[in-house]
């Protein structure tokens, strides 16, 4: 292996992927990075430095085309990819009876398949390599699913099974597969959530949600580590499987934890727009 490791990340243009890339950067990573953002990917990336160690290509992740030419320049460019880091993703938080039936295609292809298809070229990338690891980012949302945020979960639930089944697969292989599921991150994507009463049980657990710091703390351990998972915080991931594995304890703890989710759904937003 390199002494100077490869990693691919998508959704590089904000949020975890940008402060994730620009903390490999800082630890001499070449990188490929990609976001279907083309425009923020270049804001966020200017060029600078040595061109050969950090390039940035629109990537659209439901498209195996795009993932195809994605990893085509990473091989053309570095000859290896060490790690993948899938982090892309999209949340639309609403009631299923209020929710337009597009978004089903539109969760499950950016969530579920764009982490499937990447997982799948590297996984044979990989295996020929006999070596790489991949990180893929699901959620707690995966493991207790979250009304008011049905599709999101679903599509997560699918990322965490995928990437738990798949980690199984290629262990033996010398190629790990790790799947990250955080609670409620401080991201753009959060702003969606604070707006939409739906989400409030979203917010009914930390008294403050998870920072991007706290996400590279996690990476860094996924990458020392190589365990199969990674809940975040751990305390959380554990009342998640609990949640999970008596579903019907939900119904009656849900109006609770949707009043404590509402008024800290309340005083985020409020802090966010003081003004408003």
């Amino acid at each position: 292996m390199s002494e100077q490791p490869v990693a691919i990340i998508t959704g590089a243009a904000s949020g975890i992927g940008r402060h994730w890339a620009a903390a490999l950067m800082k630890d001499g990573y070449r990188l490929l990075l990609g976001d279907v953002n083309e425009e923020g990917l270049a804001a966020a990336f200017p060029p600078r430095g040595n061109p050969d160690h950090v390039q940035i290509q629109t990537l659209d992740i439901t498209s195996v085309d795009s993932w195809v030419d994605f990893f085509q320049t990473a091989i053309n460019a570095y000859g290896q990819v060490d790690y993948l880091f899938n982090i892309a993703g999209i949340i639309a938080p609403g009631f299923i009876h209020e929710t337009e039936v597009d978004l089903i295609d539109h969760h499950l292809a950016v969530n579920a398949k764009g982490t499937m298809v990447g997982t799948k070229l590297a996984a044979e990338l990989m295996r020929e390599q006999g070596y790489g690891h991949i990180i893929n980012v699901s959620s707690l949302a995966g493991i207790s699913p979250v009304p008011g945020l049905s599709l999101y979960a679903a599509s997560k639930a699918a990322v965490r099974s995928f990437s738990l089944s798949v980690a199984n697969e290629l262990v033996d292989k010398g190629v790990f597969v790790t799947v990250i599921c955080p609670d409620v991150v401080d991201t753009p994507m959060l702003d969606l959530q604070l707006e939409h009463p739906a989400a409030a049980l979203s917010f009914s657990g930390r008294a403050r949600p998870l920072t991007v710091h706290d996400l590279e703390q996690a990476f860094r351990q996924a990458m020392q580590e190589k365990p199969f998972e990674i809940t975040l915080p751990w305390s959380r991931g554990i009342l998640a499987k609990i949640a999970s594995a008596f579903p019907s304890t939900n119904r009656w703890l849900r109006t609770f934890l949707i009043r404590k989710g509402s008024r800290r759904q309340q005083k985020l937003r409020q802090k966010r727009h003081p003004n408003r």
